[in-house]
């Protein structure tokens, strides 16, 4: 293992083969050392290598892909535009089959947990409505009391600013 020696916050690695401290000093072995203290470790090298695998292999994938969809795309473009009369209205009929069978499952949804609600079968999510209830109904109590408390104020400015109405 090499030897280094440390002054202040700088590391110098020794340079073997050379006998004299001029050459130590040299810029060639001032930018060996700057290199060597900024090199990466082992584990940072290999996930850079895991990265240049991983996305030379995904972008050859890609390629793979992009090559396979033009050229189905060339090859059945002639059946697509021969049977486009066909496919047309089935994407039409299947879409609008879908959704209607989509907002009926939801309505039937609804309707039947409303039903288990209010026959007091404590359908899941019924105690969050409950306190929902319990709160819309606070606050407006609230309301109501000041606005019996703070109404006759208003009335009594309105009928000073209209004193003939």
């Amino acid at each position: 293992m090499a030897e280094t020696f440390s002054r202040g916050d700088a590391q110098y690695w020794p340079i073997y083969g050379s006998s004299n401290t001029t050459e130590r000093n040299s810029p060639y072995a001032s930018l060996v050392r700057l290199l060597r203290s900024h090199s990466p470790t082992s584990s940072q090298l290999f996930g850079l290598l895991a990265l240049f695998i991983s996305g030379g292999i995904l972008l050859f994938l890609l390629g793979l892909t992009v090559t396979a969809v033009g050229i189905g795309f060339v090859v059945f473009l002639p059946l697509i535009i021969i049977s486009s009369p066909v496919w047309i209205p089935v994407f039409i009929g299947v879409g609008g089959f879908l959704s209607v069978a989509g907002f009926l499952v939801g309505t039937l949804a609804v309707v039947s947990w409303a039903y288990r609600y209010f026959r007091g079968r404590h359908p899941v999510g019924s105690d969050q409505m409950d306190y929902a209830r319990g709160r819309i109904y606070d606050t407006a109590s609230h309301v109501k009391d000041y606005a019996r408390e703070y109404g006759g104020y208003f009335h009594g400015r309105a009928k000073d600013a209209a004193p003939g109405a």
